[in-house]
């Protein structure tokens, strides 16, 4: 009689075990795929580089969300290329896109007359819109990050989508995807950073700034830490 009772405590027992350590075994299994991969690429990888989170810790953004920040990121990459304030204004009024800014975008959108600098960071998002049109699923793939993204391909997507086009097309990917590209993404980032350390070029012929700008716009995503875009952290 205590064996059949310690049989089916025991049984009771051992699923909950296997639930409780599955989040680690998913997010173990995931850091050992991008590693893999790294390595199969002949990027240098660090062993003891934690784990993301695992699904169920993730944050899972709504596919508005995700679209409002795409064009956000489109309009201030168009005016950080161009540098043409009429144009930032005219593009903020065809998407209706004033409340998808962030309070940083806000400013520099209205600035007229933004620094080099500035004009270049926000050039530079143009990556963040890419990685969001994957993660939308109306591009296939996030290639590897050793090139700058298509920006006429951009242009025009957005061009004949807009807003709404964006809205009705887009389909959030699974989140088990999104994390599978930041997990990826942190480690090429601190490949990237250790080379830049050590006074060299990136790896393999990585990017160091596509690198990092899909690392933050993957990072927002799958919510790291719970941080707003302009205050996203790339830690590696």
């Amino acid at each position: 009689m205590m064996k059949r009772i310690f049989s089916v405590l025991l049984a009771l027992i051992l699923p909950v075990q296997a639930a409780v350590s599955q989040p680690a075994d998913e997010a173990g299994a995931r850091k050992a795929r991008s590693i893999a991969q790294l390595q199969s690429e002949g990027v240098p990888t660090i062993d003891h580089l934690p784990t993301i989170e695992p699904e169920s810790e993730s944050t899972r953004r709504d596919t508005k969300a995700v679209v409002q920040r795409t064009i956000a990121l489109a309009i201030v990459a168009v005016k950080g290329e161009t540098g043409d304030h009429e144009m930032g204004q005219a593009l903020i009024r065809q998407f209706d896109a004033t409340s998808f800014l962030t309070p940083k975008e806000r400013a520099f959108m209205d600035d007229p007359d933004p620094s080099d600098q500035d004009r270049t960071n926000f050039t530079w998002r143009y990556e963040g819109v890419h990685v969001m049109l994957w993660a939308l699923g109306i591009t296939s793939e996030l290639e590897r990050p050793d090139h700058i993204c298509d920006v006429p391909f951009i242009a025009n997507t957005l061009r004949e989508l807009g807003t709404d086009g964006l809205m009705r097309r887009g389909k959030l990917r699974p989140q088990k995807e999104l994390l599978d590209a930041a997990d990826l993404i942190y480690r090429y980032d601190w490949a990237a950073v250790n080379a830049r350390l050590k006074g060299e070029e990136p790896p393999a012929g990585l990017d160091k700034g596509v690198v990092y700008e899909r690392h933050y716009a993957l990072n927002w995503l799958t919510g790291y830490m719970d941080q707003d875009w302009d205050d996203i952290s790339t830690d590696t």
